[in-house]
């Protein structure tokens, strides 16, 4: 026998086998009388077997219902266990959105602080693609997130890092031997760029206020950290980074100089105040204290 019966159903028929009534177990579940008739009447038919004598006062467990009524409390209590402890377990983690690493030795230095309140304290670093400029807020998949600056969405922030922009030039670049270099140098190269949906990170990391109106080439579409310097080193297109970055990519193919006469990158971690959970507000106020320092 195939059957899929769900902990509502269950908790609806121990209310009424602990009520010996429809109406007053409906008045306890905070449901209409027939509703909860038509669903002991849908459990009785998923289980091929009726639970209840139906008397002219009141309701009586068959032996089927007697049967049944112990291991649905039991499965009951199982699960609000569960559930308490899953509640427990969420209370002591925090999820952290990234689009690339923050890096800056400062999440090492968050958690140490965090054990010495919590040992079983669980930080997570969740990997997003650029083509969510919120890293994961905006679906709630996180309870903070290490975001590059402009971000136009409605969430409290701090600026973690304002650090130089650089360019990533393959080795074989006309540019790659020197330590500075212009944005007027770099006009008519082709540019990777992020995602469209973006913008104006998108803008921002193309330079484009400091164009002046000079047109980008734009040589592909960028989503991560590792596609980004395969096209790069590979001589696709070059793209602009925050210094802080620069690590990801010094892996021989790929040089980076500074870009004199643009302003710097912003780092910033972002929260939902309206989800943020204690243990997250302690995080990013202990992020807050170590960029003060």
């Amino acid at each position: 026998m195939v059957m899929d019966v769900h902990l509502r159903d269950l908790r609806y028929f121990v209310a009424v086998a602990t009520e010996g009534s429809v109406t007053r177990a409906a008045q306890a579940l905070f449901i209409s009388q027939p509703a909860l008739s038509k669903q002991i009447r849908a459990l009785e038919n998923q289980l091929r077997i009726p639970l209840f004598d139906r008397l002219p006062k009141h309701l009586r467990l068959t032996a089927a219902g007697e049967e049944l009524l112990p291991r649905a409390r039991r499965l009951l209590a199982e699960w609000e266990e569960g559930q308490q402890a899953l509640a427990q377990k969420a209370n002591c983690s925090v999820v952290i959105g990234m689009h690339t690493s923050p890096g800056r030795g400062l999440m090492p230095a968050v958690r140490a602080r965090l054990v010495e309140q919590c040992p079983e304290v669980g930080l997570e670093m969740r990997q997003m693609p650029w083509s969510d400029p919120s890293a994961g807020l905006a679906e709630g998949t996180v309870d903070l997130a290490f975001v590059w600056s402009p971000l136009l969405l409605p969430y409290r922030r701090f600026v973690v890092a304002r650090e130089p922009r650089l360019v990533a030039l393959p080795r074989t670049h006309r540019l790659a031997h020197r330590r500075m270099v212009t944005m007027a140098e770099l006009l008519d190269e082709p540019f990777l760029a992020l995602p469209d949906s973006v913008r104006p990170l998108r803008d921002h990391f193309l330079a484009i206020d400091e164009r002046k109106g000079h047109p980008v080439t734009i040589a592909g579409i960028i989503n991560d950290t590792e596609s980004t310097y395969e096209a790069v080193a590979s001589g696709v297109g070059i793209c602009l980074l925050a210094a802080g970055n620069a690590p990801i990519f010094a892996r021989g193919d790929v040089v980076m100089p500074e870009v004199s006469d643009i302003g710097p990158a912003e780092l910033v971690l972002a929260w939902d105040e309206r989800r943020l959970s204690p243990l997250a507000d302690t995080v990013a106020r202990l992020c807050a204290e170590l960029v003060a320092v």
